[in-house]
């Protein structure tokens, strides 16, 4: 059943009013706190322009950006596709928010520029309208540049978003929102100073956690007001969904805060006032948000037609996030307490913290920093592939311990790699970096992939069954058969990628522009994650690949990569130009001077290590191919048991016949 008309032209007011409400908010926060910023900054006062209009739009730009998020989520997973793969009426409306929130977060983007630049500046914002200075000044000042990338990724996403009718364009629009965000979580407090490794990290998570969670309820509350069908399906994956995304803001919001303040500040600075406004509108949402699964989520699984509730509650949530988002971003724009060090070490100022010394076998087993994004995804991987593993055995289904043996330890070097001494030291010293690589594009990739994930979850997800909507398992199928992957698990893509990140990062000057930068070893290790598991996924990989390849061409994949590990570490051992070597040397460790021997050690690192996996893949190619060949016998002699040899006796029938007509010439 469809809403009323007066219904469905309520939806648009109704988000602006939650995305005016955010930035009246910040832009009040930022008025009030304008005193402080200038006094801590020593600039000038920009003019009211400024002062008011950027947080304003920032934060209703920043409601614009979930929104945006959350309808293509609510696109992709929270409602069906037709049975031809084309959008449902919700799925498409849906997404047509998405493309318009998506163009109202790239105009708000760009508004951004100049006013960062005319506060940055501490000139009037009529000084920089005039667009030819405006990009050559924007170069300059990090956050106008992180504005413009977003503009960009946002204007693109909202381009892309007109063409597609179809459902399975929708998980790219999804993640192409997704990023649009990254660029915040690289500005502001948390990108600079001491601990900024974890609380560039924390608000990452916090963001795009926010994201999911404040930009899925809009998109639900949008559906609802519409009276669209599969509300009570979209509530009910949303509710689970809104779950995890509080637990994930409430932890990564504690470490985010903390990072930069004391408990005392809580309540004797006007930054910790602002963080306890946050925590209070943050458990207003949780409490509303478990009355909203106790009650109206509930009531609409029994009657899809009870909306009314659901309207009513998700509208109040609505607005406590536009005034949390409107809280962040005033947040942001309030000067810090003091630093909790007031005298940090190079070494802290760069990376985010100091060191105890030189590493150190003790050191590197025993010196933790964990890391927020690859140490907690190492450990979520790992609950969820037991929480698979329980569902299986309570099925009374048997899964092989080699497998569950292989992922738990692939988890347990992922987080060694990243969280201990050695993911401490990785950022300082080049052969501590080559170290954690080897492992990462090595190691970790083998060991996952030897632990058959794909294949484990499509036995402990449930079919959906016929006429039901799809879901996770169905979501999987598809992702495996698609084009796409059809593409990255290509022989020859999947060798480039895997081979071809080693010279072009390191040789290709991509290494000296990223050395220094945080995200951009975040992106390093995603990469280094990524291109070994597609490799070894098509090499030794248990689970079924969108190409099946013979054990013939798995070979000789790896003998094409072998030559090219081996001349890359031994051309590595060889080089006396240094790579990051301004950056090495601005972090002025006493202890870390010989950085041509230090890089050289590195080659010999990649040498080493690169070769001895790949000889432990070729082996288990080798057993896998003998135990095939078994397998191939096996089932011919149980099929000719099963026949009486009829092929057998077919066969010598043949070559009796054959000697006979010999015998009689």
């Amino acid at each position: 059943m469809s809403a009323p008309a007066a219904h469905r032209t309520a939806v648009w007011p109704v988000l602006s009013m939650v995305a005016l409400l955010a930035g009246i908010t910040a832009a009040g926060i930022g008025a009030f706190s304008l005193a402080d910023a200038l006094t801590a900054t020593g600039l000038p006062d920009a003019g009211r322009l400024t002062t008011l209009g950027l947080p304003f739009v920032r934060a209703a730009g920043e409601i614009a950006a979930v929104l945006a998020v959350g309808s293509f989520m609510f696109a992709t997973f929270l409602v069906p596709p037709q049975d031809n793969g084309v959008l449902d009426v919700a799925g498409y409306r849906a997404l047509r928010i998405g493309v318009a929130a998506s163009g109202m977060w790239a105009v708000c983007a760009l508004l951004m520029i100049p006013l960062t630049i005319s506060d940055v500046s501490g000139q009037p914002l009529g000084d920089h309208l005039n667009p030819v200075q405006l990009w050559a000044v924007t170069g300059l000042v990090d956050t106008a540049g992180a504005w413009r990338w977003t503009a960009f990724l946002a204007l693109v996403v909202a381009i892309s978003g007109r063409a597609v009718l179809r459902w399975s364009w929708t998980p790219f629009l999804f993640a192409g929102s997704l990023m649009t965000l990254i660029p915040l979580a690289l500005t502001g407090h948390s990108s600079a100073g001491g601990a900024h490794d974890l609380a560039t990290n924390s608000l990452m998570i916090h963001l795009l956690a926010g994201a999911l969670w404040a930009g899925g309820l809009l998109a639900l509350l949008a559906h609802a007001i519409y009276g669209g069908e599969h509300a009570d399906l979209a509530a009910r994956r949303f509710s689970a969904v809104a779950f995890w995304c509080f637990i994930a803001m409430a932890l990564s919001g504690v470490i985010n805060a903390f990072i930069r303040m004391r408990f005392s500040d809580l309540f004797s600075t006007e930054y910790g006032w602002l963080v306890v406004a946050k925590i209070v509108a943050l458990g207003s949402l949780g409490v509303i948000g478990w009355r909203q699964r106790r009650g109206p989520v509930a009531a609409l699984q029994a009657d899809p037609q009870a909306r009314g509730a659901l309207v009513r509650l998700a509208f109040i949530e609505a607005l406590v996030f536009g005034l949390t988002f409107g809280i962040a971003v005033g947040l942001g724009r309030t000067p810090p307490p003091a630093p909790l060090n007031a005298n940090p070490s190079p070494a802290e100022v760069a990376i985010g913290y100091d060191f105890a010394g030189p590493p150190t076998v003790a050191r590197i087993l025993l010196d933790w920093r964990f890391d927020l994004v690859f140490g907690t995804a190492a450990i979520v991987f790992a609950a969820v592939y037991l929480a698979g593993l329980i569902r299986l055995r309570r099925r009374g289904d048997t899964w092989p311990v080699g497998r569950t043996v292989a992922w738990l330890l692939g988890c347990a070097v992922l987080l060694f790699a990243t969280s201990s001494g050695l993911g401490r030291y990785m950022p300082a010293m080049f052969s501590m970096h080559m170290t954690a690589h080897m492992l990462l594009s090595m190691l970790v990739p083998v060991l996952l992939v030897l632990g058959a994930p794909v294949t484990l979850a499509l036995r402990a997800l449930p079919t959906a069954g016929k006429g039901n909507p799809p879901g996770p398992r169905e979501w999987l199928l598809e992702a495996l058969h698609s084009r796409w992957s059809r593409f990255f698990t290509h022989p020859v893509v999947a060798t480039i990628m895997f081979v071809a990140g080693f010279y072009g990062l390191y040789f290709g000057g991509i290494f000296d522009a990223a050395v220094s930068n945080h995200g951009a070893h975040v992106l390093m290790n995603l990469h280094f994650l990524i291109s070994g598991y597609l490799f070894y996924w098509v090499v030794i990989g248990i689970d079924p690949t969108p190409r099946p390849l013979p054990a013939v061409a798995k070979i000789a994949m790896v003998f094409a990569s072998l030559p090219l590990h081996a001349f890359f570490g031994v051309v590595m051992m060889g080089m006396d130009q240094v790579l990051g070597e301004s950056f090495y040397r601005s972090l002025h460790l006493s202890w870390h001077t010989d950085l041509v021997g230090d890089q050289h050690l590195g080659g010999g690192i990649a040498w080493a290590a690169g070769e001895i996996p790949l000889v432990l893949v070729m082996m288990a190619l080798l057993i896998q191919w003998s135990r095939s060949d078994r397998r191939t016998a096996k089932r011919t002699d149980r099929a000719a048991d099963r026949d009486d040899n009829a092929d057998l006796a077919a066969y010598n029938a043949m070559l009796a016949e054959m000697a006979r007509r010999e015998g009689n010439r």
